[in-house]
């Protein structure tokens, strides 16, 4: 029996871009460590998936304290990518995801193309890590949204890279854009994205965002900004997912994986409706570790009550007035 038949039913199976997954919730990059390490705390055997931290060519040690603050609806984040680097990742993290119970999908995140074409390449060579997905929507470094702001650039990074990635799939993570002027809206990045070879895209990373302490007077994160994540943004990332899909994603059949405030079957739901095939948990994680397992278990029973024999009949269903597709 592999891996990915564990736990697995009939109801939940999915693929993203020919990928099989037992089912479609995801564990999202930077909340569950390189590989493995959430299986302390759950049974990875019944997730879809796991994604790495974001890896970047050298090491990074990231922002200084504090990084991570509560807020009344979700968290704000400055982590500023800390990790190991690409090398290290390799040798140390890399060989462990044979083992892994759930599929790994790695996470390349750079500052010029350069950087992340040799993340790109330590991927291709690592083994047992079907997919990567290009980070280029991190809000909490310097120039970290620089590819993700702008269609061009975009275009031109993931052009760079897909020569790299000969047999691992591409997905592209892009930023939580909610309009802009005609040419630099989610849906032209997007398509950016799909032109230059991406084979799915992750919708949406964290909200740009800043909180002050009132009594100091000063920023509460030591990087001033940081991204906003939890249920304060799942509607907008709804609607993100919903534009990209009704846009150009069914139109090329191109994957989507909705991100954002995923804390029930019902958040997931959602997402699935409006044209995700799957989705990533993550603020989720640092309230309830288990909390996808109650994610998986509502989804399912949610298919059946659907009349669908799998979720993926479920995937853009969402009815619309005036009969709208």
């Amino acid at each position: 029996m592999s891996r990915h038949s564990l736990t697995s039913t009939p109801a939940l199976t999915t693929t993203l871009a020919g990928i099989s997954l037992r089912n479609p919730v995801l564990l999202a990059a930077g909340t569950a460590g390189y590989v493995d390490e959430m299986a302390g705390a759950m049974d990875l055997s019944r997730v879809g998936g796991v994604v790495t931290k974001s890896i970047t060519a050298e090491s990074r040690e990231g922002n200084q304290t504090w990084r991570i603050i509560e807020t009344p609806r979700g968290m704000l984040n400055a982590i500023g990518l800390a990790n190991i680097g690409a090398e290290r990742f390799a040798a140390e993290h890399a060989p462990r995801a044979g083992e892994a119970l759930a599929t790994v999908i790695g996470s390349i995140a750079g500052d010029s193309p350069e950087s992340y074409l040799e993340v790109a390449r330590m991927f291709e060579n690592a083994e047992h890590i079907p997919a990567v997905e290009l980070n280029v929507s991190c809000p909490n470094v310097h120039s970290g949204t620089h590819f993700g702001d702008d269609p061009g650039a975009l275009r031109e990074l993931v052009q760079a890279v897909r020569p790299a990635l000969a047999t691992t799939k591409l997905f592209v993570k892009l930023s939580p854009i909610p309009g802009g002027p005609p040419g630099f809206t989610i849906v032209d990045l997007a398509r950016a994205a799909i032109e230059a070879g991406a084979d799915g895209l992750c919708i949406a990373n964290t909200v740009p965002a800043m909180a002050v302490d009132v009594q100091t007077r000063k920023p509460r994160l030591a990087n001033v900004t940081g991204g906003l994540s939890g249920p304060s943004v799942h509607p907008i990332a709804v609607r993100l997912v919903h534009l990209v899909h009704q846009g150009v994603a069914r139109e090329t059949g191109t994957p989507i994986v909705g991100v954002g405030g995923v804390m029930s079957w019902q958040d997931a739901a959602e997402f699935i409706l409006v044209g995700a095939s799957a989705v990533q948990m993550g603020a989720a994680l640092f309230a309830d570790p288990r909390s996808p397992l109650a994610v998986v278990k509502g989804l399912e029973a949610w298919v059946k009550r659907q009349g669908a024999s799998n979720i993926g009949e479920l995937v853009g269903a969402v009815e619309l007035p005036g009969g709208r597709a």
